[in-house]
């Protein structure tokens, strides 16, 4: 039998050595672990029947696919608001001119558009009587099982605001990223303020400066701290793998109001990173443009990562800025 000196200098070697360099030098390994479509190497969650968002308890929605470039496509839920979902329309497209808000929401990595947190969140906007069209960018959930990049999900994400804006009308859109999708979002919206194409607002939910002070700063790289390998094994790699998810950069192309919301008891992104994108973003926007917001809930609020959905306020937080 193996002598525990023996295991124990095995798994050391896996994880200060193996990982490490796996990480560097295979970018599909580390574009995997920035987006976590994958569970024991299966698109995760399985089982979930998209083309019934009912059995989510969300009535009054529609499951369709849209392309976004050539062979790929992304599944897409637009949930109707709640003052709508007993009237009857031909097409998603006829609802959307209205006159209701529209929010496009961009998830976080792992999970999928049916993910508990994010359907809670559904229903509290469609209970404020607000569209929501929510997808999965390439590569996860029942999206095209292509590669994914930073890039890749910027596409997919502009190419669904363009569909929303097409039939919009004066319905005013509103971009809320959670998490990873809070990078996704800004990076767009920076993209669309430069083409005169801006959304009528950002919320950013739980969002981080960059992903490389993410690493630097997530639990799991807590063992590699010691030794002064995180930047050299696990972030000088992210920009050249097209998944720096530089928020702190693009934030100062973002000319529309935006809100950061952020939990003090986040576990996954330190708060002191949210105020690092703050602070940058101050710096960079001329003062004449639209406010940047930061709405900070305590730790008695038990939000942690996902569930400033629950805030009390929040509903409240959300009209006040959507009538700014």
């Amino acid at each position: 039998m193996p002598s525990v000196i023996g295991v124990v200098a095995v798994i050391l070697f896996i994880l200060y050595v193996v990982l490490p360099l796996i990480f560097r030098y295979s970018p599909a390994f580390q574009r995997q672990l920035v987006f976590l479509p994958y569970t024991i190497g299966l698109r995760w969650p399985i089982a979930v029947n998209y083309s019934q968002p009912e059995l989510h308890g969300l009535s009054g929605t529609r499951n369709f696919y849209m392309p976004t470039e050539p062979k790929i496509s992304v599944g897409v839920w637009h949930i109707l608001p709640g003052n709508l979902t007993d009237k009857s329309f031909k097409t998603t497209e006829e609802s959307l001119a209205c006159g209701n808000p529209v929010v496009l929401y961009l998830h976080g990595n792992s999970g999928s558009r049916a993910t508990g947190h994010r359907v809670e969140l559904y229903k509290l906007l469609k209970s404020l009587n607000y569209h929501v069209i929510s997808f999965d960018y390439r590569g996860f959930a029942d999206s095209s099982n292509v590669v994914m990049s930073e890039n890749g999900a910027v596409t997919d994400a502009t190419r669904v605001y363009q569909y929303i804006r097409k039939f919009s009308g004066k319905s005013k859109v509103i971009v809320w990223g959670h998490s990873l999708g809070t990078a996704v979002g800004t990076k767009m919206v920076a993209q669309l303020c430069a083409v005169n194409q801006p959304p009528d607002g950002l919320i950013l939910e739980s969002p981080f400066n960059n992903i490389s002070d993410v690493f630097r700063n997530h639990p799991l790289t807590l063992l590699y701290r010691p030794l002064s390998v995180v930047d050299r094994f696990f972030t000088e790699r992210l920009q050249s793998n097209n998944v720096a998810f530089d928020s702190d950069v693009h934030i100062a192309g973002v000319e529309c109001p935006t809100l950061i919301l952020h939990a003090r008891d986040d576990p996954i992104v330190p708060v002191f990173l949210t105020k690092k994108l703050y602070e940058a973003g101050l710096k960079s926007r001329p003062a004449e443009w639209s406010p940047l917001q930061m709405v900070e809930f305590h730790e008695d609020l038990n939000c942690a990562h996902e569930y400033i959905c629950r805030v009390p306020q929040l509903p409240s937080i959300i009209e006040e800025f959507l009538a700014g």
